[in-house]
């Protein structure tokens, strides 16, 4: 069942949608500044299965199975949550993506349903796993490799063996990891768009900052805003002081109060694909130490990106920022004071993916990868600095979501 003759587009004010099937939680308020940005097509959509297709032959498996969830709304375009009862979709090594749906909820699902049209259903008292046996023999399976999606859960994997013994399960990662890693000038033009709100939200929220204030206040500014320009916040983590040297955060009680670093590490999600942005500033005036490794943490970010360059190994990145660190004496490895975890992580649907920039991965940089470049300097009892922006790669090399800082003064160009 296809629909690709609709298209839904994200606009001045908001969503106007022109597909019964856009998900409400996508709408946004007001949107005044940003230009419209198509959502991904149906078009895109099936030529992701036809990748993944190609994938599952070339890897001798028969089928890939995706539990509800992110690689679910990849493939197909539906976001349905995860719960006990299993909601899943089979894409087979060949033919027409199927679905295995509670019979209570088939109604519901077809609503939603985009592509493919075959959907067996099962009571509550049936075996769902004894039904998707059925449905893979009638796509021409009586045995073979079985791909398993990563976040597919343990009850259904379990439940598959012992229904389907003729059958082995092994990782789905060749086939998602491979389809997701790289993103299509549609998805970057909606993680762009992402990241131009969030920089927008930081920005608004920092003429909150007062004495005697707490974190709380700042990140639920950051998140009115997110909504305000048509995202959907996926979170707002504001920091002051000594908690600033704790990487993600402190549940200490924290109130601002005049010479604080304050570290503000945001994220929104624009049809779907999500921004990751930190900036790290100094409520009044920043003292010597402070300018310091503020300095030092734009120039590692600095030789990360430089670093990032077609043909050249993820972990380059983390090499080339963590050097910098190391010359100016800090570390070394993930010895603190210095850099305790990996320079980036992947990004797209989901705020951390596959592609970390990260020491042992020798994956190569390829045009369409997205990853954060952020080499935290955390000083533990005293602060921390992060300047983390986003990259794609492009035939051309590296490309900024976001500018980098220009100053500790200035937090955005």
């Amino acid at each position: 069942m296809l629909y690709s003759s609709r298209r839904t587009w994200i606009t001045s004010a908001g969503l106007l949608a022109l597909s019964p099937f856009v998900p409400t939680e996508l709408i946004g308020k007001s949107n005044p500044g940003f230009p419209e940005t198509p959502l991904i097509s149906q078009a895109e959509r099936l030529q992701r299965i036809q990748k993944a297709q190609k994938l599952l032959r070339e890897n001798k498996m028969v089928a890939l199975l995706l539990d509800a969830g992110t690689n679910m709304d990849y493939f197909s375009g539906i976001k349905w949550n995860p719960s006990e009862r299993s909601m899943l979709a089979i894409l087979p090594a060949s033919g027409e993506i199927a679905y295995i749906c509670p019979a209570f909820e088939e109604d519901r699902f077809r609503e939603v349903l985009q592509i493919g049209t075959r959907v067996y259903t099962w009571e509550e008292h049936e075996n769902p796993f004894t039904l998707t046996k059925k449905l893979v023999k009638d796509l021409g399976y009586s045995s073979g490799k079985i791909g398993i999606e990563e976040h597919t859960r343990f009850f259904i994997v379990d439940g598959l063996r012992k229904s389907m013994p003729l059958f082995s399960f092994v990782s789905g990662d060749p086939i998602t990891q491979t389809c997701r890693l790289i993103k299509s000038p549609a998805e970057i033009a909606l993680m762009q768009k992402a990241n131009d709100i969030t920089s927008q939200a930081i920005q608004f929220s920092i003429q909150f900052l007062a004495e005697g204030i707490n974190p709380r206040a700042i990140s639920q500014k950051i998140a009115q805003k997110h909504a305000e320009l048509g995202a959907i916040n996926k979170f707002a983590s504001v920091t002051f002081g000594v908690a600033t040297s704790f990487p993600h955060g402190s549940s200490r009680p924290q109130i601002l109060k005049k010479g604080d670093v304050v570290m503000l590490d945001c994220g929104c999600a624009v049809g779907g694909y999500e921004s990751d942005i930190t900036r790290t500033i100094v409520f009044g005036e920043a003292n010597e130490k402070q300018k310091r490794i503020w300095n030092l943490e734009k120039e590692a970010q600095a030789a990360g990106f430089q670093a990032a360059q077609l043909g050249k190994a993820c972990e380059e990145v983390d090499f080339a920022a963590r050097n910098v660190l190391v010359k100016a004496g800090y570390g070394p490895g993930y010895r603190l004071p210095g850099l305790p975890h990996r320079t980036g992580h992947g990004i797209g649907m989901e705020g951390h993916e596959w592609g970390n920039m990260v020491k042992g991965n020798r994956l190569p940089l390829t045009a369409g990868m997205c990853f954060s470049i952020e080499p935290t300097i955390a000083i533990p009892n005293e602060f921390g600095i992060r300047l983390e922006d986003c990259v794609y790669m492009t035939e051309n090399g590296p490309k900024w979501f976001s500018q980098p800082s220009p100053s500790i003064e200035k937090p955005f160009s």
